[in-house]
């Protein structure tokens, strides 16, 4: 595969190729840039049709990353690893150990945590093999009892604020009473950002690869299920991707009804000229690595060795400040929102002497 070459490459600091005959691990780490600090980045597994679509994806995803860590303001660079391979097929302990051996082989420079197909048990098995694993350790709740290192919970609560966010801004309006979304995606994250959305009494349309997932919404929180090729035309209010990326294209964006795009999932965009062309249709559209930072300010701050649940709870909150500011500088500025964000990322870890939170 040609690395240099890639559409996708963006002056990345390395790109690993690792494989373990053994255990059958085929895995890519790829590190972005590490100006503010280490590369911290999930872990993904996933069934790649071709070993370019994940390459493609690991080149998107650890940029996506350094964006995310600076426009957080965490003191960390930006890095990815994906397994091909399905998780529900081919996820063995030898296959996790292997990939802890990989990830020490980087010698500190990428710190692996959790992602699409990977969880805190499979952490545990890498970790046996490399110290450079984040999100496994149980954290203190703002209740004084103990939760599992997970990180989840907090990407789902920050892409609800910024949901939040969104549709204040968009529709003029603080409460979700009523408020229709689409959600594409129901795993660890898309499923939670949904509890937290019936809660708030927004009515749910879902689809997911997994219908079991999808059940479990339709029973749980009465969600109406979907097809997926039937998710983006839907008449809501809100479309939430919160599965793979590269969702946002011509094809789909022709569809769209929802006046706010806010979900988890990264790299939601296929190239940069469809947040121009989600603009000129009307849409807001919440940049991924802003609304879907809470999971890396969660393992940050346990990173950095000071898990305050109170300081990360407060930190996660200001994904609500850096949307509005987006969102109104795009206004003023007449540009597509992903501009925007891009731009406020690149100055702070282009210039590491900036104002950064020590998490």
């Amino acid at each position: 595969m040609n690395v240099f070459s890639h559409p996708d490459f963006d002056g990345h600091e390395r790109v690993l190729f690792g494989h373990d005959p053994e255990s059958g691990l085929k895995a890519i780490i790829a590190i972005h840039n590490s100006n503010l600090g280490p590369a911290l980045g999930g872990c993904r597994m996933w069934p790649y049709p071709s070993e370019a679509e994940a390459l493609k994806d690991v080149l998107r995803l650890s940029r996506g990353m350094t964006y995310k860590s600076a426009l957080a303001n965490l003191p960390l660079g930006g890095g990815k690893a994906v397994i091909i391979g399905d998780p529900r097929r081919d996820k063995t302990p030898e296959l996790l150990h292997a990939m802890g051996r990989f990830i020490e082989s980087a010698n500190g420079n990428y710190i692996t945590a959790e992602d699409s197909g990977t969880s805190v048990p499979d952490l545990k098995l890498m970790a046996e093999e490399t110290s450079y694993v984040a999100g496994i350790m149980e954290k203190p709740c703002a209740d004084g009892h103990l939760r599992s290192g997970d990180p989840s919970p907090s990407t789902a609560y920050g892409v609800y604020r910024g949901l939040m966010s969104g549709v204040e801004y968009r529709l003029g309006r603080t409460d979700l009473a009523g408020l229709k979304v689409a959600i594409q995606g129901v795993g660890n994250v898309g499923f939670r950002l949904a509890k937290h959305l019936h809660q708030a009494g927004a009515e749910l349309w879902v689809t997911d690869i997994y219908r079991d997932m999808v059940q479990r919404c339709v029973n749980e929180l009465g969600a109406t299920a979907v097809a997926s090729d039937e998710i983006y035309g839907l008449d809501v209010d809100v479309f939430s991707p919160c599965a793979m990326g590269g969702i946002l294209n011509d094809e789909t964006i022709s569809q769209l009804k929802a006046k706010v795009i806010a979900g988890a999932a990264n790299n939601q965009l296929e190239s940069p000229h469809h947040g121009a062309q989600l603009r000129d249709k009307g849409i807001l559209y919440a940049p991924d690595y802003a609304i879907n930072s809470g999971g890396i300010i969660d393992v940050g701050y346990e990173r950095m060795g000071n898990f305050d649940p109170k300081a990360v709870n407060e930190h996660i909150e200001s994904i609500h400040n850096t949307l509005m500011e987006i969102f109104s500088r795009a206004d003023h500025e007449q540009q597509p929102t992903h501009a925007i964000a891009d731009q406020v990322a690149r100055e702070r870890f282009a210039h590491p002497d900036g104002n950064l939170q020590n998490a």
